[in-house]
């Protein structure tokens, strides 16, 4: 794994209000929007690159990934690529929202499976039962070198994350322009384990200690 392009160091736990969070989220994905479209598919390049060959360990186990929306990165290829590759231990996986105020569950996908839309029009697979992930790439919005992402505001992955035993290796997924200071993380927002950027991948403080699945 390239060396980490983070400091170390604990998140501000200063408290952030609804409506500050609201505007940072706001101000972050206009900033992604209006990445043009070539510099965004150059960045999910060199994003699915460092994937590949720092995280070689990811083809060989059941990879939770998202449909890209608003500008993020793009990591179907390389999903589809693990996939023609046939490491009997890979699966990759798409999230499924069952409840407003629940967790995640994920459905096995493959290039060419049938599909539909959630209640939100991301793509999902049409049916399938759930599998549990032993990673997860996770879109951020925002990101803290403490490891704490800001995301759309539903709370999905961080109520997935605290319920899923054993915890899914987690992965942070995004473009430097969504680096901050702190993300102002609340009591029930879940750190990252990794955070990749086309800068490079690093540990996050909170969990560099603990052996994590999928890595060396």
């Amino acid at each position: 794994m390239p060396s980490g392009f983070m400091s170390g160091g604990a998140a501000d736990e200063t408290a952030a209000s609804p409506d500050e969070r609201r505007t940072l989220r706001r101000s972050l994905l206009a900033r992604r929007r209006a990445l043009p479209a070539d510099e965004c598919a150059r960045l999910s390049m060199v994003i699915r690159g460092l994937l590949q060959d720092s995280l070689p360990r990811l083809a060989a186990l059941r990879v939770g990934f998202c449909w890209p929306r608003d500008n993020e990165p793009d990591l179907r290829p390389l999903i589809a690529h693990w996939h023609r590759q046939g490491d009997p231990g890979f699966m990759a996986l798409l999230p499924v929202v069952v409840a407003a105020d629940g967790g995640l569950a994920f459905r096995a996908w493959s290039p060419g499976a049938a599909m539909t839309t959630d209640r939100y029009g991301i793509p999902v697979p049409a049916s399938g039962e759930p599998v549990p992930p032993q990673a997860l790439l996770i879109p951020v919005i925002g990101f803290d070198a403490a490891g704490f992402r800001l995301g759309y505001g539903g709370g999905y992955f961080d109520r997935t994350l605290a319920s899923l035993r054993p915890r899914p290796l987690a992965i942070g997924v995004g473009f430097e322009l969504s680096r901050l200071a702190s993300v102002h993380p609340e009591p029930h927002d879940e750190p990252l384990d990794l955070i990749v950027t086309e800068s490079g991948i690093c540990r996050c403080p909170a969990t560099s200690a603990r052996r994590l699945p999928g890595l060396p």
